[in-house]
């Protein structure tokens, strides 16, 4: 199995930052893409950000030059670093990692981790 774990959250002012951090962990063959996705109460989940293997990202337009995602494929963890945020941001901020195993290297399965919360208030 995989475990995907995340921390980093908390609460923050409007303007402030906070950094995400996601590490995959487990019986893993390979990870292709990894990401972040936030859902806020009475909403729906919506992508944050995702980052390929090769570092290619792609990004919300509502957080684009804002957030910006990294990763460390020896270690198998994805960074997430908010600047300026909005109370819009408020949300819980959930990783997905594609991984494969490798009893089924050519499978790949979404893993997610439970979630760590942001709220952004003044």
């Amino acid at each position: 199995q995989v475990q995907v774990v995340e921390s980093g959250g908390g609460s923050v002012q409007p303007g402030g930052s906070l950094r995400l951090s996601c590490a995959a962990s487990g019986n893993i063959f390979s990870i292709n893409d990894m990401g972040w996705y936030r859902q806020a109460p009475g909403k729906q989940r919506e992508l944050v950000a995702t980052i390929t293997r090769g570092g290619s990202t792609n990004y919300a337009d509502s957080v684009k030059g804002r957030f910006t995602l990294s990763r460390d494929n020896a270690k198998n963890t994805v960074y997430l670093q908010m600047n300026s945020l909005k109370p819009e941001d408020t949300a819980v901020y959930h990783c997905k990692v594609d991984a494969r195993m490798p009893t089924t290297p050519f499978v790949p399965i979404d893993y997610w981790g439970q979630g760590t919360q942001v709220t952004v208030s003044s």
